[in-house]
Formats: C-alpha cells, structure tokens, sequence
C-alpha cells in the first residue's frame, strides 16, 4: 500500500516539546513511531526541523499539527512557516473533541501527542496561516489592558480593605490612589494605541465602525473579541465560536440523575470574558437584548444564565456582522 501522509504531532509547553511521526496509507492504516522531546527555544526548534527532515518520505506530503495554546506554540509555528512547511494549528476544543473519540484515559505530553498526529491523520485540516501584524500588535494591546484593568482592581480592593481594618494608614491609602491614578492614565494610553492601529487599516475600520451601531457593544470589546480569535480566522461557524469561547451548554445526565444545563467553561477565558461584562450593560441600554433577557428569566432561567445567554447572542452578532461586512439591523437574530 502507498504511504498518503506524514503527520508530525507535536505537543508544546512553556520550555519543551513532545513530538510523534505518523504516516497513513492508502489502506487507512496508520503507524506512528514513539515520541520524541525537544527544547523549545531557537536551537531546540533547529534540532526538531532537521529531524524532521530526516523523516520525510520522497513525494508524500509532510503535516506538523500543534494546539493553539498559548503563545508558547507561536515561535515554532512561524519557524516551521517561514521553511515552507504545512502548518496546522488548531482549538484546543477541537482535538479534545477528538480525542473522546479514542480509548485514552490518561493525558501526558507523549500521549497528546500521539492523539494529535493521529487527528492530522485521520483528519482533513485547514493549513495555519499566520495573524497579520495589524492583529499581532492588537492582542498584545488588548492583554496590557486587561493586565491594567486587573491592577486597578486589586489596588481598589485593597483601599477597600485598608478603609476597613483597624486605624488604616492614611499614607498607604494614599500611594494606592496614586497607583490607581497611574493606571487610568496607562489604560487610556493603551486604548488611544488599539484604535490608532485599527484605524490604519481602513476596511478593519469600516467594519468596527458597522458593529459599534449596536448598544451595549462598545471598541474595547470589538477590539479583544477580535485579538482573541484572530479576527476569526480559525472561526467556521457560530457554533465552533461558542464552544471556543467556552459559551457553550452542556447537560450533565447519567442513569436516573438528571443535571442542570450549563455552559462548558471550556474555552478562551479572555474571549469569554471579553463579553460577559457588556452583556450586563447591553441588557439595560439595549431594548432588544433586555427583552431576551426578560424571557430567559420568565421561562424559570437564573439571573446568571439570562447574562451568559445575552453575552453568547453578542459575541456571534459581532461574529455574524463583521464576516458578512454588514450594517447592524435591529430585527436581525442569529
């Protein structure tokens, strides 16, 4: 039988990699050779490339597949691109997805590795194509300010607390409101960045410009959706979004138990988030969204569930309307 692909999986941490070679014939049969470990730096990822030159078959096309988690995938993705290779990357959802399907009950790195280059074997995948510079910059922007946001928080936190313990210190007090202070200033810097390097191309303009009709949707929250799924690139439907950013609903039902519906949680916690505190906003500003909202809760759903329902409609109009560079219609539901 004739070898059909070369599938290297390669599972990646913060300082190494695990690697599998697999091939697949024409027989659907597949064989895939025991792992091997690498460092994940230039000369680790040197080594890797000159193995796996070595284990290339004459006119049989080579894959190397990789998570999407992280950045610690990026350098040896973009290494791998600029030789030419085929690059896939995909969701973490998506090839745990897969790896349900296999009687694998342990994780290790050796075994997802094993796991993803049987998926790039069995599987038919998109080829990796590297963010743009435009987007590259803007999820650096968008996580310096969460990073902001998130100390100022803390510090106003911490005055909280200091306001309530016993003789506070006026002083510490003090240099916390000045922290604050500091950060205002930096979040505004950051924010005037993003929209200055959105604003340079004008067509990504254009199309912010059509989403920022709707109430309760405001830049930042474009800005990250956008950073966070590369302007949803590896994004195929609405559905594949959802479950990406962990807005999904699961039913947790076994033998006579009988379990509430929830969302996964399973995803991209900055996507997600990324939309959650602008749904509560667009509940009350937006008319539309608040009478959803309402009959979420007239049908017995909880407070919560109302907002997470209302955050999920958001992220796939913004998903819908930016893919179809469309003006916002207020009758239009996903």
């Amino acid at each position: 039988m004739l070898i059909i692909k070369q599938v290297i999986g390669i599972d990646i941490s913060m300082d190494s990699f695990t690697c599998c070679v697999g091939i697949i014939n024409t027989d659907q049969r597949t064989v895939i050779a025991p792992h091997k470990e690498f460092k994940n730096h230039i000369t680790g990822i040197k080594q890797f490339y000159t193995f796996a030159l070595t284990q290339q078959i004459q006119n049989v096309p080579q894959y190397f597949i990789m998570e999407a988690t992280g950045v610690y995938y990026e350098s040896l993705a973009y290494f791998l691109k600029s030789q030419g290779a085929h690059v896939i990357v995909v969701l973490p959802n998506k090839s745990k997805h897969f790896s349900k399907t296999l009687t694998i009950k342990s994780k290790t790195d050796p075994i997802d590795a094993h796991m993803l280059t049987q998926m790039g074997l069995e599987k038919r995948l998109s080829e990796w194509e590297p963010p743009s510079e435009l987007m590259k910059e803007l999820k650096l922007l968008t996580r310096e300010h969460l990073s902001l946001k998130e100390l100022k928080t803390d510090a106003k936190n911490r005055i909280h607390a200091k306001r309530h313990s016993f003789k506070p210190s006026k002083d510490t007090i003090k240099r916390l409101k000045q922290q604050i202070a500091l950060y205002d200033r930096h979040i505004k810097i950051v924010e005037s960045s993003i929209q200055m390097l959105l604003k340079k191309d004008q067509k990504t303009w254009e199309k912010i410009d059509n989403i920022l009709t709707v109430n309760g949707i405001g830049f930042m929250t474009i800005a990250k959706v956008l950073a966070e799924t590369n302007a949803f690139a590896l994004i195929r439907n609405g559905k594949q979004l959802t479950s990406y950013a962990g807005l999904d609903v699961v039913l947790k039902e076994s033998g006579k138990h009988r379990g509430k519906t929830i969302i996964s949680k399973k995803g991209n916690h900055h996507l997600r988030m990324s939309v959650y505190m602008p749904a509560i906003s667009a509940i009350k500003s937006n008319p539309l969204m608040k009478t959803y909202y309402n009959r979420m809760l007239d049908n017995g759903k909880p407070k919560k569930a109302g907002v997470v329902a209302v955050a999920r409609k958001l992220l796939l109009l913004i998903y819908y309307l930016w893919v179809n560079n469309t003006p916002y219609n207020p009758h239009y539901s996903p």
